[in-house]
């Protein structure tokens, strides 16, 4: 009897334990959203008051989502080797003290030129915001990695599909309440200048709005009205992510083992009994990760994924507002439609790969990106008189089916890693994924600008075209290893009782 109820307490404390873990790592995780999406939302803004063009914000977000991406492989190799709870909780506060400084940079760029206006203030501003970029994203690449390490020590295999992609709601949820945010920031602080005709006629010239165009100028006053809102879009989002931080450390810890719990059953690897060998654990890495060829293909169809999904996200608000003539209030409750539905999709494609397709994500990954495919499509298709609701109806379907991939790629390399390299399988089709901003970033960007200066409003279209065309070659990649194997347990397992 007395073994029996050992038994139950200790089930008791591990459920606590795992739920404890999922629930604080899902905040921890949106709370890392909260200081990296905002930036989107701040880009109107700053083009309005600084005429800072796209070319130049998609190089900015280009060059720091390689850095996140290399960020996020370099955390995959510390996080498996690394207590999660201090790596997570630091990196938290870094990217919050970031954000921080962002709202601060028109007073740099002021002291260092002497300037308030002119090329010289504004090249200087936009270095500024990429320094400050770069930094940030180097902090955000420790909130992935330390989480797959976490959840693959507290999930078994069987059920880590159902469960992570719970947890992988937490971006999409982070994002959308940072987009409904950040929107009605943009929408309603900073100084009312609408009146002022001097900044009237500046963002004017700046956005390049013809002065004749009374429907264009109504946008010119609109972000008149709201001057200097976008600073709000950093520093508040920072402060609740500082909580957060600190909230990360009181609630988080490493593994079953540091609370004296047993480790999950089943989930034995060759590593574990070598834990402090750094030549067994190279040759696990080598095996798990980089002599896997399923998880090139993963992080090969990765890049697929997320060029499509930044794209929505980095220029969605830009795109709504320029091609759609949505204000910016609106355009953040569309964007955080996309990613609540976004949220859906996740949930159904964890519980569609546990229930018909015995824990094998990459077989739902297809069936998603053809999904993706034909509401991008749908959505191209739209004319520019759809109504609002429309508009979100066919984008929120885009979402459904885009995040299923985004959620169940990290969970087929975990399971196929293994628990003792997750964080690094993970860190290596996050560098592929955000490979990708080479596309949605400078990509988009400059082919904005281009398309529009000879055909004014048909670049988004373009835009949209190759979405549909990626979506479609991200389907096919997947296709590739429809066969694979659910995860790498079993063999690890027959190798070490060989």
């Amino acid at each position: 009897m007395a073994r029996q109820k050992e038994i139950l307490d200790t089930k008791s404390r591990f459920k606590y334990w795992q739920m404890r873990t999922i629930i604080a790592t899902m905040v921890g995780y949106a709370l890392f959203y909260f200081v990296r999406k905002n930036f989107s939302f701040a880009i109107p803004g700053l083009t309005a008051e600084y005429g800072i063009s796209k070319t130049s914000f998609g190089v900015i977000m280009t060059v720091v989502g390689l850095i996140y991406g290399l960020s996020r492989f370099l955390n995959g190799l510390i996080a498996d080797r690394m207590n999660a709870r201090w790596h997570m909780a630091i990196g938290l506060a870094l990217c919050a003290l970031a954000n921080f400084a962002f709202g601060f940079g028109v007073d740099l760029s002021a002291l260092i030129t002497g300037r308030t206006e002119g090329p010289e203030f504004v090249n200087t501003l936009v270095l500024i915001f990429g320094i400050f970029l770069v930094l940030n994203n180097l902090f955000q690449g420790s909130g992935f990695p330390p989480c797959a390490r976490l959840l693959t020590h507290w999930i078994p295999p069987q059920e880590l599909a159902t469960k992570m992609s719970v947890w992988n709601t937490s971006h999409s949820i982070g994002a959308s309440i940072v987009a409904i945010l950040c929107g009605y920031i943009m929408g309603h602080l900073g100084h009312d200048f609408s009146n002022n005709p001097e900044i009237v006629g500046n963002i004017a010239v700046n956005l390049g709005v013809d002065f004749s165009n009374l429907e264009q100028m109504k946008g010119v006053a609109a972000s008149a009205a709201h001057y200097g809102a976008w600073r709000w879009c950093f520093w508040i989002p920072a402060m609740i992510a500082l909580a957060g931080a600190i909230g990360l450390f009181i609630s988080l810890r490493d593994t079953p083992r540091s609370v004296g719990l047993p480790e999950l059953a089943h989930t034995e690897t060759k590593s574990i009994k070598a834990e402090n060998d750094t030549a067994e654990y190279k040759l696990l890495l080598k095996k798990k990760v980089f002599g896997n060829p399923l998880i090139w293909i993963l992080g090969i169809a990765n890049f697929f994924v997320y060029v499509v999904r930044f794209s929505v996200l980095d220029w969605g608000p830009t795109f709504l507002k320029e091609a759609r003539g949505l204000s910016l209030a609106n355009a953040g409750w569309t964007v955080a439609v996309f990613e609540i539905f976004g949220i859906i999709g996740m949930l159904v494609a964890g519980w569609a790969t546990d229930k018909f397709f015995q824990g094998k994500a990459h077989r739902t990954c297809v069936f998603c990106m053809v999904g993706t495919a034909i509401f991008m499509t749908i959505f191209w298709l739209l004319p520019v008189s759809a109504s609002l609701y429309t508009l979100i109806i066919v984008l929120a379907m885009a979402g459904f089916f885009i995040y299923g991939p985004q959620a169940l790629i990290g969970i087929a390399a975990a399971n196929q890693a293994t628990k003792k390299a997750a964080a690094t399988a993970n860190g290596l089709t996050g560098m592929f994924g955000y490979a990708s901003v080479f596309v949605s970033g400078l990509g988009v960007g400059a082919m904005v600008d281009w398309i529009n200066a000879s055909s004014p409003g048909k670049g988004w279209d373009y835009v949209f075209l190759i979405m549909i065309g990626i979506a479609i070659i991200g389907a096919l990649v997947f296709m590739i290893m429809w066969n694979a194997r659910r995860d790498g347990y079993d063999e690890e397992t027959e190798e070490t009782n060989g």
